[in-house]
């Protein structure tokens, strides 16, 4: 089975130089893509210097996650994606594991288990669960014995290129980070098709070395976080007693964050409503794609929590 590696990265030059090679043993000649997004601390000319072997795509300014693998996603030959963020080490073997679901032609994605270095702790990660609470769509990490996911990571997972290209790929409304890859793999579920967790395919994913925490504020960080959430129902959420909710709830959410002068979550939430157009413009043309109802996808994660 013939696949395409992409690596996005921002600011990574260090990183890289450590698990880039890893990343080349592990291909085994595959076709390893590397999108640089507008980096200033030399990532490009490293790579041009000392990985000829890689292809290399250039963004002059950056532009943000999506945007970034969207254009790696494009330019590769391979039906089947791997996409890999520059924080990530992949074990020796993680791709066979990985491989072997694209075997069903529903299956769209299927993710990694990420052993994320957190502080002193080693914490699983790669599985996602949600539910509905309170208005929105909360997600956490799930157990890892599992099979089953909410989402896959768009930082070490694996994806149908024609599936990507067909559900429009990773939505650029939520640049420059977050909510992406699950939005992405939540419009897969709704459209039918299926997202796999393996939990023999294993990356180390350095969480804490990453560029986000590297280089953006945690109150920028947050209002992002807030936004991407509020947009992301907004956009696919297509159950009415869940609209409902969201409706009563938001009110709520608003009135204590003025009074506990939340300034995340309000401006988190006045960017979203900028967005609004655009977000109902996308939700018009994914609702034809629809063909499961929202509880369904969830159903029984709640239970797991």
């Amino acid at each position: 089975m013939q696949i395409s590696l992409i690596i996005p990265n921002y600011n990574g030059r260090e990183l890289l130089s450590e698990n880039l090679p890893l990343v080349i043993k592990e291909a085994k000649g595959a076709e390893i893509i590397v999108v640089d997004d507008g980096s200033t601390d030399g990532s490009g000319d490293f790579i041009r210097r000392n990985f000829p072997q890689v292809k290399l795509i250039a963004i002059n300014k950056n532009a943000g996650f999506s945007r970034a693998v969207n254009l790696g996603v494009g330019q590769a030959k391979a039906e089947i994606v791997v996409l890999l963020n520059h924080d990530v080490r992949p074990k020796p073997d993680f791709l066979k594991p990985l491989l072997l679901h694209f075997q069903a032609e529903k299956v769209f994605a299927v993710g990694c288990l990420d052993e994320s270095q957190e502080g002193k702790r080693l914490v699983e990660r790669g599985r996602g669960i949600g539910w509905f609470e309170r208005g929105f769509l909360i997600h956490r990490r799930g157990q890892t014995n599992r099979k089953d996911t909410l989402w896959v990571s768009g930082g070490s997972g694996a994806f149908r290129k024609s599936l990507w290209q067909k559900l429009g790929g990773l939505d650029e409304l939520y640049s420059p980070f977050y909510w992406e890859d699950i939005d992405l793999s939540y419009r897969a579920l709704k459209a039918g098709y299926q997202l796999v967790f393996e939990p023999a395919s294993r990356v180390i994913h350095q969480h804490q070395q990453g560029a986000i925490r590297r280089q953006f504020e945690p109150e920028y960080v947050k209002s992002v976080a807030y936004r991407n959430q509020i947009i992301f129902f907004w956009k696919n959420i297509t159950d009415k007693a869940l609209w409902l909710n969201h409706l009563i709830w938001l009110p709520y959410h608003l009135t204590k964050a003025l009074l506990k002068w939340d300034r995340a979550f309000i401006k988190g939430f006045l960017m979203a409503v900028l967005a609004l157009p655009q977000v109902l413009l996308k939700r018009k043309k994914l609702k034809k794609l629809f063909i499961v109802s929202d509880q369904e996808i969830v159903k029984g994660y709640k239970n797991e929590a």
